[in-house]
């Protein structure tokens, strides 16, 4: 019985790896490399990179190993993180987790489609509600791993959903995400994206 638990429970991506706790001070000085792009307190300023103030250090922790191990590929995040250790990544992650996000804002004219895809999936398509994952309030779900998406700029998220749906970034647990992109259209990504950049 036990065993069917745990295999149901991977399955559902509940399990998460067990990283160990950062000290956000120390991770302030670490990320110092990480600033231009990400913002002071991890607020970005720019919509080509993520937001990472207020994101699950367990999830930042697991980004940022991937970026170094090359599962997740970037030019310029593998050779930014490729000196870190796991003490430095773990740091780093509790530095961005301990900021406050800032929400950035949605376009009006996308937030109906965004909202209907977001909260109840498209049933026909057999595409998941983003909310069943993220939380309606894009709060996401660090016990299973699952990101904060709440204010992250909307270019990045449509980039980060255009990539998992062409298979270009494939480091999500059971290509969960991979086959909930992969059933959207472009419009559909795009409101997704532009819905979650407004929602708090």
């Amino acid at each position: 019985m036990m065993k069917r638990i745990a295999t149901a429970a991977i399955l559902l991506g509940m399990v998460s790896t067990a990283w160990a706790a950062g000290d956000p001070v120390a991770g302030q000085q670490k990320a110092a490399l990480c600033i231009g792009c990400h913002g002071v307190d991890g607020n970005s300023n720019n919509p080509d990179w993520p937001s990472l103030a207020g994101q699950h250090a367990e999830y930042l922790t697991k980004q940022i190993s991937d970026f170094k191990s090359q599962a997740r590929k970037d030019p310029t995040m593998n050779a930014m993180v490729a000196s870190l250790s796991g003490t430095d990544i773990a740091n780093i992650a509790a530095f961005f987790a301990s900021n406050k996000a800032k929400v950035t804002g949605a376009q009006k004219e996308s937030i109906e489609l965004g909202r209907d895809i977001y909260r109840g999936g498209i049933a026909e398509r057999g595409v998941a509600a983003c909310a069943s994952c993220h939380g309606p309030s894009g709060a996401g779900n660090p016990a299973a791993s699952f990101p904060a998406v709440s204010g992250q700029h909307a270019k990045y998220t449509a980039k980060a959903l255009n990539d998992f749906a062409s298979g270009a970034r494939s480091n999500d647990p059971q290509s969960m995400m991979r086959d909930v992109a992969g059933k959207l259209k472009a419009k559909e990504i795009q409101a997704v994206a532009e819905y979650i950049a407004g929602l708090h």
